[in-house]
């Protein structure tokens, strides 16, 4: 990201009326040194701009690649609620760790998640690892909290972060993509087998999956052959997303009864419906090393 776009430390954003019928509202993007006239429009309405916009309508605020292409969506009268279906039952790693250490994700987007467990996690150290200083820039504009000492953004490829980082998270959730999908740098080989090995003893890995589903299997094989302990896949109802559930420890992975307990106590206190998380988990698919990963 060029220093023209930044003024005082805030980035500067181009606003404009939204030049999408079915997407209305007001657009706005990072100023560069381009400048933004036909031309941009053009390359926003097919899609070749290669830049992350913002469009604001009615009482939602949503985060785009492309118009086709919705990264994040927050309530602007409700900042920290989990809009997306998927977003809501990434959280169902509580039911496994309900107070855990450190939590590191891999894609920040609007920050959704990062806001909700920051608000809702107060004891949990937060790291977030994004590719797109664009994206990172816009973090005010989805009121993201500023770094603290347990809240951290770090400018950094995932895959590259997890080769060289020295940390032992209990939790990691990666929801990183591109325009058509699932990051595809993240299949290069032995990211999966790092994140494993960095992760605590009975750690969990959660990834959303969604957009090109060929890009599916490239990301599970590796998976599979990381986690010695199980891996789940459980569809997102009435949404095109996938969950993958990865476990280190067999028995977690097992879905014990207390968990009926524990759901019932976190739903209490966050206001998300972990009795049916732990219902949609049940009825997942559980991968073994055989699998057809066609999903």
């Amino acid at each position: 990201m060029s220093d023209d776009s930044i003024d005082d430390g805030k980035p500067r954003l181009v606003e404009l009326p939204s030049p999408f019928a079915l997407e209305p509202g007001t657009l706005r993007l990072l100023e560069s040194e381009k400048g933004f006239g036909n031309e941009q429009i053009d390359q926003l309405r097919d899609g070749t701009l290669g830049r992350p916009f913002i469009i604001d309508y009615g009482r939602t605020r949503s985060l785009f690649f492309t118009i086709s292409a919705v990264q994040s969506s927050m309530r602007l009268d409700d900042p920290l609620a989990l809009i997306a279906p998927y977003t809501r039952k990434m959280m169902a790693f509580l039911l496994f760790r309900p107070a855990p250490r450190h939590v590191l994700m891999i894609g920040l987007g609007g920050g959704s998640l990062a806001k909700f467990c920051y608000r809702h996690l107060p004891r949990t150290r937060i790291t977030v690892v994004e590719i797109s200083a664009e994206i990172i820039a816009l973090r005010d504009e989805f009121a993201i909290p500023p770094d603290d000492d347990r809240f951290e953004i770090i400018h950094d490829d995932g895959a590259a972060f997890l080769a060289k980082a020295e940390i032992q998270p209990d939790i990691i959730l990666i929801d990183a993509f591109d325009e058509n999908g699932v990051s595809p740098t993240l299949a290069c080989s032995g990211v999966y087998r790092r994140a494993s090995q960095c992760l605590m003893p009975d750690g969990v890995l959660v990834m959303n999956f969604s957009g090109e589903k060929s890009r599916y299997p490239t990301h599970i094989e590796p998976l599979l052959e990381a986690f010695c302990g199980t891996i789940r896949l459980v569809p997102v109802e009435h949404d095109d997303n996938v969950l993958l559930f990865a476990f280190k420890d067999c028995q977690a992975a097992e879905l014990p009864d207390f968990l009926r307990r524990r759901a019932a106590y976190l739903e209490r206190g966050m206001g998300l419906e972990f009795s049916r998380f732990l219902e949609r988990l049940r009825a997942g698919h559980v991968l073994g090393a055989r699998d057809d990963l066609r999903v």
